[in-house]
């Protein structure tokens, strides 16, 4: 008797730009810094490289439990499942052809559920606290950042209060006009 092939899963993957210092955001939450910065040819293609890549995304919910233009995960650029880590129950929402499907208290399961969503394509935690629970569970595969050349000084760190030692194995690197892409490995 055969058994049944398996099938891959999805790959888990932090993808983020921070800056130099290691945050992604300004200390009210801003991105302005990420923009304006020389590029080439080659460093908008590792970007959408990784964006063709993700089938779906896991974020947490805001308290009111919306989907505002600003917090749609790559500027609603993407239109694959969303799913949103909540404290209540929620009905899904539907918002410029993308599905935000409410998880309620368990990042794990919302991430299972993005996985079974997302088939042969990759998941993307998003935002720091997210990422950072995802790591600590060891549901993360890669890590691709994309540091843009800033010193913030203050802000939303991506990976501060992590708090225990995660060793990585370095896949790719490379840097073209002002950002250097780095992709690393979790060490399992």
């Amino acid at each position: 008797m055969h058994s049944a092939p398996e099938t891959e899963m999805a790959k888990v993957i932090i993808h983020a730009t921070i800056t130099l210092d290691g945050f992604m955001a300004d200390p009210d939450g801003g991105i302005d810094w990420m923009f304006g910065f020389p590029t080439a040819d080659e460093d908008q293609a590792v970007v959408g490289k990784v964006m063709a890549e993700l089938g779906a995304v896991v974020g947490g919910a805001n308290r009111e439990q919306t989907v505002e233009d600003d917090g749609q995960p790559y500027g609603g650029m993407l239109k694959i499942p969303v799913f949103l880590v909540t404290h209540t129950a929620h009905d899904p929402v539907e918002k410029n052809g993308v599905t935000y499907t409410f998880v309620v208290d368990d990042i794990a399961h919302a991430v299972a559920l993005a996985r079974s969503t997302a088939g042969s394509k990759a998941v993307s935690p998003l935002g720091g606290s997210i990422s950072r629970q995802c790591l600590k569970l060891g549901l993360v595969d890669e890590i691709h950042l994309d540091v843009v050349p800033i010193l913030l000084g203050d802000g939303i760190s991506l990976f501060a209060g992590l708090g225990e030692r995660i060793s990585l194995r370095r896949i790719h690197t490379s840097a073209f006009a002002s950002e250097t892409h780095m992709i690393y490995g979790i060490e399992k």
